[in-house]
């Protein structure tokens, strides 16, 4: 302690100060900030990662808004709070928190914990990378270029390009740009004054993200053509061909078609043969939008077997067949960007490019070939593909197969079972791993076919929902759809999940429902 305080005295008496602003030494304490960043790892050790997979733990710890907000103390104050007090609001935010790595989360299109992306997320957060240049960030942007070209070679193209970005809606909005940049590229520089009308076709059952791409991009959504679907969601080519020789007789000038590889509610993959076809016809980009089973499964349903002959067309067939194709894979909670045609030479960087002085020096002592940045539309870019890169090194391909051929086996077990067990009605057969059914609980088991039946139906969803959250015992989205009342849907997502998990599923339900 003496030795501390002759430290202390003797940096006072030699001080240098500007604006009665003491310079000597760092401002931050490290030692202390250690021991919290230790402490706080340890309690994420324990009330996260070794409760992952834990069945008897809550998934959800249900309070209201304003009493969350009491709970969590959520006020910023002049002076900062103890070490012990950060540690309980750490504790508190866990608490309160979805689980959403619990094996019956089955809310959305993410879920579970893959502990190889973790770290590397562990690792990315601490080192805090930006990926543009290579002098900042030399390993992640080999590890983005390496998994890039694996993808490209896997798919089956002889080259291509890539990028990683933050989000699907993301990347629907990089293609949107990059077809529009194909077709007029003098709008880089000249902006939106002079061009035609220009319009895009997607399918009625396309993520919502293409309509605020439209939007963002001034393209306007008026000029987004929403093509009619089938009764399973699929595009109709003749309603696509219809609508394109529409387009062209108002005198627009038509420039994208956005095709559909696992629509977000119903999991209905598009006919990409005769969609391409008509894009080869009429001279249109094409990009597939290939987002939901292929999102959050820990690896690309590419990998996986049983799932190869619907997405060799998504992937191989058309890259070759079509003018310009791009296909957007969300994989492992990040999303990858893919485009492929070689006489495009370098599409994302023309489209993107600013050049940036202070960034993208050329007389660099490196090859500057790998400064990647200027392709992006961002500036700081996270390093997402290293998730994914340390996931597939651990696994190797062959484990992610097992993955999503796994996840589409429960899929199968969990249709067979709807249909075994009275009160449970499937909308449609499933074509991948979206599987879309009611509860009829059995006050409405013999009520006629109408519009009150309906209506009633319509109910018993948001009460289950309710119901099972404030016990937090699972979470199971549910939504009306294209005029039918409102239904649960549950995607197989989690390597976590087990045949015990879709059993309770089913269970649960009924034991909720029972008394409406």
């Amino acid at each position: 302690v003496g030795i501390c305080k002759q430290d202390v005295l003797q940096k006072k008496r030699n001080a240098v100060l500007v604006d009665g602003v003491i310079l000597n030494g760092p401002i931050m304490d490290s030692k202390a900030g250690e021991k919290f960043v230790e402490e706080a790892c340890k309690i994420i050790m324990e009330e996260v990662i070794q409760k992952a997979d834990d069945v008897t733990e809550k998934v959800c710890e249900w309070q209201a808004p304003d009493v969350l907000k009491k709970i969590l103390d959520l006020e910023v104050r002049d002076t900062g709070e103890s070490h012990q007090k950060l540690l309980q609001l750490c504790r508190d935010v866990i608490k309160y928190s979805v689980k959403t790595s619990h094996p019956r989360f089955f809310n959305q299109l993410y879920a579970g914990i893959d502990y190889y992306s973790l770290v590397a997320r562990f690792i990315t957060e601490a080192l805090n990378p930006s990926v543009y240049t290579y002098e900042v960030s030399p390993v992640f942007l080999l590890v983005e270029e390496a998994v890039i070209k694996k993808m490209i070679e896997f798919i089956g193209w002889e080259e291509g390009d890539g990028i990683f970005n933050p989000g699907g809606s993301v990347s629907n909005m990089y293609a949107m740009n990059l077809a529009r940049y194909k077709f007029c590229p003098e709008i880089k520089e000249k902006g939106l004054s002079g061009l035609p009308r220009l319009v895009l076709f997607t399918s009625e059952e396309c993520h919502y993200s293409m309509k605020k791409a439209a939007s963002f991009l001034g393209i306007g959504t008026e000029n987004v053509y929403f093509i009619k679907t089938d009764e399973r969601g699929k595009m109709i080519p003749e309603e696509l061909e219809k609508q394109v020789q529409r387009a062209r007789k108002e005198g627009s000038a038509p420039f994208l078609v956005c095709a559909t590889a696992g629509t977000t509610v119903l999991g209905a993959f598009d006919p990409l043969d005769e969609i391409a076809d008509i894009c080869e016809k009429h001279g249109l980009w094409l990009h597939v939008d290939v987002i939901w089973m292929v999102v959050e499964m820990p690896g690309p349903a590419v990998l996986s077997y049983l799932s190869s002959r619907y997405l060799a067309v998504v992937f191989k067939m058309k890259a070759d067949r079509s003018a310009n194709t791009a296909v957007k894979a969300a994989i492992a909670n990040v999303c990858l960007h893919l485009d492929a045609n070689p006489k495009m030479g370098g599409l994302l960087k023309k489209c993107y490019s600013a050049k940036a002085a202070y960034l993208f020096q050329q007389d660099k002592f490196y090859d500057v070939s790998y400064d990647t940045g200027d392709k992006s539309i961002q500036c700081s870019r996270r390093p997402d593909a290293f998730k994914f890169w340390l996931m597939w090194k651990a696994l190797g391909t062959t484990g992610l197969e097992e993955r999503v051929n796994r996840a589409l086996a429960l899929t199968r077990y969990l249709v067979e079972e709807i249909k075994k067990r009275e009160g449970f009605q499937l909308l449609l057969e499933p074509e991948y791993a979206n599987v879309c059914f009611w509860y009829i609980p059995p006050s409405l088991r013999k009520m006629k076919d109408g519009p009150e039946f309906w209506q009633k139906l319509h109910q018993v969803a948001p009460v289950v929902k309710e119901r099972m959250m404030k016990k937090g015992s699972m979470m199971l989205g549910y939504q009306p759809h294209r005029g039918k009342v409102n239904f649960f849907r549950q995607v197989v997502i989690s390597p976590q999940v087990s045949r015990e998990d879709m059993d309770f599923l089913l269970d649960e339900i009924e034991l909720l429902a029972k008394d409406l």
